[in-house]
Parts: C-alpha cells; sequence; structure tokens
C-alpha cells in the first residue's frame, strides 16, 4: 500500500451510506494510523448523530436533494451545486486532500465535483441495484467503481467493470464469535440457552408490517417453544404482546449493539437493506428477508442472490402476516439441521473483509494518479 495522508470520505443521508463509511475509515485509521481522515455531511442527516461520536471529524456543507426529472428545480441546480461544490472544494484544500471516497447521499455530488475540478482521485461505493442518484451522477467523473455485492455487476449496465470488494462492516461484527458471545447475550436479554431465538428487526426505522405480523403470532410461536428478540425500531407505534407468555419474548425500542442481538439469535427475521443483508452473511446468519415494498425493489436484489445460494427465505412484505409466521417461521426455527445448512450457505454467501478490499481499491486508485 501506498502512503495517505489526507482522505475525504463522503456520504450521508440514512445508514445505508454511514455505516460502510464509518466501518472504511476505522480500516484506513488501523493501516494509517497518522492519516488525516475528513468526513463530509449535510446539516439535517443521520451523519450528525453517528459521525461525531466515533471520533471522526465531521464537516457540514450544504447539500440538496437532486431532481431525478428536468424540471424548475434542475435550472436552480446549478448554482445551488455551485456553492456547495465550493464550499467542498475548500475544504479539499485545507486538509490538503489526496483522494475523495464517496458512499452515496446527495452530499457526496457536491465532492465528487469539487475532486474532479481539481483531477483528485475519486473513488465510489455502491451497494445498491439501481445505483443512487448521487453515485450515478458521479461515475460521470471516475472509472473507479467498488459494489458490495457479486450480482451488481451482472444487474446493472453502469456497475458492469465495477470492482467487487464487499461492503465495509465494522470489526465488532465481522469479528465475533457468535458461539463463544451466545451465553453473554442470551443473559443480556434475559433470554433461555435452552431454546431457539427468532431475532427479529426491520431495521433502525422498524417495519410496521413486521412487527404486527410478529406480534400477532407471538402466542402460538411460544407455544412452539420459540423465544422472540424483537427490536421495535425508532420511529413506530407500539404493539401489544400477551403478558403471559410461557417463554420470553422480549422488545427493546432500539439496539445500538447488534451484535449482542447476532450472538443470541438462531434465525433472523429482517429487511433486505444493504448493510443487513451483508452483516446476515458476513456471520452465517440464517435469514428471512421481508424487503420494503415501496421502492425500486433493492432490498428484493439484495437478498435474492442469498436465498437463491440456499442462505435464506424471501417473503413479500404483503404476504407476511400472522399465518405465515405460524406455518413457516415456527417448522423453520425448531430445525437446527436446516438452520445450520441455511447459515453455512449465507456465509459462503457473504464477506469479512469489505474494508481491507475497498482500502486496496483505494491505494490502487491514488497510486494511479
Amino acid at each position: 500500500m501506498g502512503l495517505l495522508r489526507s482522505v475525504v470520505l463522503a456520504g450521508g443521508g440514512t445508514g445505508g451510506h454511514i455505516y460502510p463509511l464509518l466501518a472504511f475509515a476505522d480500516a484506513l485509521r488501523r493501516h494509517f494510523p497518522e492519516v488525516r481522515i475528513t468526513t463530509l455531511g449535510s446539516p439535517q442527516g443521520m451523519e450528525n448523530e453517528l459521525i461525531p461520536p466515533a471520533g471522526y471529524d465531521l464537516r457540514v456543507i450544504p447539500a440538496f436533494q437532486l431532481p431525478r426529472s428536468i424540471n424548475l428545480n434542475l435550472l436552480r441546480t446549478p448554482d445551488r451545486m455551485y456553492k456547495s461544490a465550493h464550499a467542498a472544494g475548500q475544504i479539499l484544500d485545507e486538509v490538503q486532500a489526496d483522494v475523495v471516497v464517496g458512499f452515496g447521499g446527495y452530499v457526496s455530488v457536491p465532492a465528487y465535483l469539487a475532486a474532479w475540478r481539481r483531477e483528485l482521485p475519486i473513488v465510489i461505493h455502491e451497494v445498491n441495484v439501481p445505483p443512487g442518484v448521487a453515485n450515478r451522477m458521479g461515475m460521470k467523473f471516475t472509472k473507479n467503481i467498488a459494489v458490495g455485492f457479486p450480482t451488481q455487476p451482472q444487474q446493472a449496465e453502469s456497475l458492469r467493470d465495477a470492482r467487487v470488494v464487499g461492503v465495509p462492516l465494522r470489526t465488532a461484527i465481522t469479528r465475533m464469535d457468535r458461539h463463544a458471545l451466545r451465553p453473554q447475550a442470551l443473559a443480556h436479554f434475559g433470554l433461555r440457552p435452552d431454546l431457539p431465538v427468532l431475532f427479529v428487526s426491520g431495521g433502525s426505522s422498524g417495519a410496521r408490517t413486521i412487527n404486527l405480523a410478529v406480534a400477532g403470532a407471538a402466542k402460538n410461536l411460544a407455544h412452539a417453544g420459540i423465544q422472540v428478540l424483537h427490536v421495535q425500531g425508532g420511529r413506530n407505534d407500539p404493539f401489544e404482546i400477551p403478558s403471559d407468555l410461557p417463554v420470553p419474548y422480549v422488545v427493546v425500542p432500539y439496539l445500538s449493539d447488534m451484535n449482542l442481538g447476532y450472538a443470541a439469535a438462531d434465525l433472523m427475521l429482517c429487511r433486505g437493506g444493504a448493510i443487513t443483508v451483508a452483516e446476515t452473511t458476513a456471520i452465517g446468519m440464517p435469514a428471512i428477508y421481508v424487503p420494503y415494498p415501496f421502492s425500486n425493489q433493492e432490498q428484493k436484489r439484495n437478498a435474492l442472490p442469498v436465498v437463491e445460494a440456499g442462505g435464506g427465505l424471501l417473503v413479500d412484505n404483503a404476504e407476511l402476516t400472522r399465518e405465515w409466521i405460524e406455518r413457516t417461521v415456527i417448522p423453520l426455527a425448531r430445525d437446527p439441521q436446516r438452520l445450520a445448512t441455511m447459515g453455512a450457505a449465507a456465509g459462503g454467501y457473504g464477506r469479512r473483509d469489505g474494508d481491507e478490499a475497498l482500502l486496496d481499491f483505494v491505494c490502487e486508485a491514488v497510486a494511479r494518479r
């Protein structure tokens, strides 16, 4: 690896952009303890809650939603974008950046523009198909495209020549020994060691359909001897769980330490966000994926290859009912042999080295300058 002195990381808005950015920043710091790491974010994104506590320098620049079609907003965009790119450029000059690594989100665009004007190397990391609008724009300025999943280059023409590096994940997850951590995790949540655990999480904002379906099946799950660890998610209405269940059903509003949930679990029920899919497959967790329905189906495209590899099941949001859980989840959760086979298949699809592989790619891009 060549020497990196100053790296600017751009990405924000949602966890899907910020978590890989943070995992990559950690890898940078491990390999280059002296490197200067500067992150660019927007005033209102989740990055303001996540990046400073992780110990990285966050600089806020104005970011604007990019219009998806040609309208009056597009006519106003150049002036606004000029201001944003100018602000990003001042930061690149001040920190004497060697490279800009972008993870998507509107704040990446001014960073790409400013780097392109300065003829600085740009590396883009994309986890979705189709690529997000900000990264699609950035691809006009660079050939250094990295992707999180092996299927992406076949799924999107714009990603045909991309390097598959995996998704940068926190070492707390990639280096976790689930078996060793399990007793501590079960004790932490007050779960029994002798019964299977279904881990339910709809992502940071939760998922109403998932919450209501599992809560509705609570009695039957409990009577089948299946414990539940249920993350409600931040923006969700509470749901009723019967109080007289024979086995534990634990509801937590939010779980910042996902590895404890993973360590306690035998089976997961979750959305199909890129980070979730990357984490479940990296640790070999058998999962039932319920892709978010109101989008361009990227969650279904994330989860489908895992399911085809034998690492999980896929169910449409509309089909996830109490009856479906009773019919499908109960027999699966009670079949350790089938769970072990699924977990091994998931692990075979997943990668634990996304942070390191992206770092190699960035070093190559800088060396080619």
